[in-house]
C-alpha cells in the first residue's frame, strides 16, 4: 500500500500539479577530459584515459531535482500553488528531497515513500559549460492518488515501467475533460512512442521538448524548426515550444510559427541543466497568470538564461517580480518573430 506523505490534507485546490519522477543529483566537476566529435556532426563523447585515478574540482548534491519536481518549484516561485505527485524511496535521499520540496512551498501531500525502495540517484559529469547524466530510475508502483482538480497537469519524466500509469493518467484527464494538460515528455515516454501515448498528444494544451527529441518523436531528420512545429500538431498538442539549446526556441501557437533566440547575457552559461525544464514550466506558469504566448515565451527564455548561469536547475529559477524587471530591462530588438 502507498504511504503518502500526509493523507489527512489531500483535497486543497491548485493551480498546477506536476506528475514525474524525483531524483538527487551529484554534480561532478571534471577537469582532466576532453570531448571528441564526429567531423561535419554535433555529437560529441566525453572522453577519459580508462583505468586512471582522474581528479575532478567540485562535486555538489542537489536532492529534489528532475522534470517534474523543477517545474513545481519553478512554478511555485512564480506564485502558483503547487503540488507533486512522484515517488521516493524512504531513505536520507528521499528525506532531503522532501525538505527541498516544502522549503520552496510545494504540497507534499501526494508524494508517495516507499518503504522498499531507494530515491532515484543520479551522476552528473560536469565539463565546461554543459553535462553527461549517468542514470538509474528505481522501479516504483505507480499510484494516482485522489486530489482536487486543479487548474493544470504538469506531466513529465518517468521510468521505462510506468506505461499503465500513464494510462491511469489518461483516464483521469479524460474524466475531468476541464484540467489542462502542459507535456515535458522525457526519455522513457518518448520511447514508448507517440502511437503508444497518441492520447497524451491529444490532450496537451502546452507540448514542450526540444529539437533532437522532436526529431525522434517525428522519427525525421528534418532541421527546419517551422516543419517540425508543424508536425508536431499534426499529433494534436495545441500549443507547442522547441527549444534548441544556444538559438533560443521556437513556438507553434494560433496557426503561427515564431522564434525567438537565448536571452542576452554578457556572462558566459555556467552549466546548462534544468533550461528545458525552466523554459517549460515558465512558459506554462505564464500562461496560466493569464500572459499571451508571446509574452509566455520571453518570461521563458529569462528564467532558462537565469537557470545556466547557476550549478542545477532550481537555483537559478526567478521569481515573478524578477523575470518582469528583467524583461522591462531588456534590449529593444529582443523580441519573438514570426518564421
Amino acid at each position: 500500500m502507498p504511504f503518502f506523505t500526509n493523507r489527512m490534507n489531500n483535497q486543497k485546490e491548485f493551480d498546477l500539479v506536476a506528475i514525474g519522477d524525483t531524483a538527487v543529483d551529484c554534480f561532478i566537476k571534471l577537469r582532466d577530459a576532453h570531448l571528441t566529435c564526429e567531423i561535419n556532426k554535433e555529437t560529441c563523447q566525453i572522453c577519459m584515459h580508462f583505468g586512471d585515478k582522474i581528479p575532478y574540482e567540485e562535486v555538489y548534491i542537489l536532492p529534489g531535482v528532475g522534470n517534474s519536481p523543477n517545474a513545481s518549484i519553478g512554478a511555485s516561485r512564480l506564485g502558483l500553488k503547487t503540488a507533486l505527485i512522484t515517488n521516493l524511496g524512504k531513505d536520507q535521499s528521499g528525506q532531503n528531497s522532501l525538505d527541498v520540496f516544502t522549503k520552496n512551498g510545494v504540497n507534499t501531500d501526494f508524494i508517495d515513500v516507499q518503504v522498499d525502495k531507494k530515491t532515484n540517484y543520479h551522476y552528473v559529469l560536469w565539463y565546461i559549460n554543459d553535462r553527461t547524466i549517468l542514470i538509474k530510475h528505481e522501479e516504483y508502483t505507480y499510484t494516482l492518488p485522489s486530489f482536487s482538480t486543479p487548474s493544470w497537469i504538469y506531466l513529465s519524466s518517468l521510468s521505462e515501467n510506468s506505461l499503465d500509469y500513464h494510462y491511469e493518467i489518461i483516464r483521469y484527464l479524460n474524466e475531468h475533460p476541464e484540467i489542462k494538460l502542459s507535456f515535458q515528455p522525457g526519455t522513457f515516454q518518448i520511447k514508448f512512442g507517440s502511437e503508444e501515448l497518441i492520447e497524451l498528444y491529444k490532450r496537451s494544451e502546452l507540448f514542450f521538448c526540444n529539437k533532437e527529441e522532436a526529431q525522434g518523436i517525428l522519427k525525421t531528420k528534418e532541421e527546419d524548426p517551422k516543419i517540425l512545429l508543424l508536425k508536431m500538431h499534426e499529433l494534436g498538442p495545441k500549443i507547442i515550444v522547441i527549444t534548441d539549446a544556444e538559438k533560443g526556441a521556437y513556438l507553434y501557437t494560433d496557426n503561427e510559427c515564431w522564434s525567438i533566440p537565448s536571452f542576452p547575457d554578457q556572462n558566459p552559461p555556467l552549466e546548462r541543466t534544468g533550461a528545458g525544464d525552466a523554459t517549460a514550466s515558465t512558459f506554462t506558469t505564464a500562461i496560466a497568470l493569464g500572459k499571451t504566448t508571446l509574452e509566455a515565451l520571453t518570461w521563458s527564455m529569462i528564467n532558462a538564461r537565469s537557470v545556466i548561469n547557476h550549478v542545477g536547475a532550481q537555483t537559478g529559477l526567478l521569481t515573478r517580480e524578477e523575470i518582469e524587471r528583467k524583461a522591462t530591462t531588456a534590449p529593444e530588438d529582443y523580441r519573438p518573430t514570426k518564421l
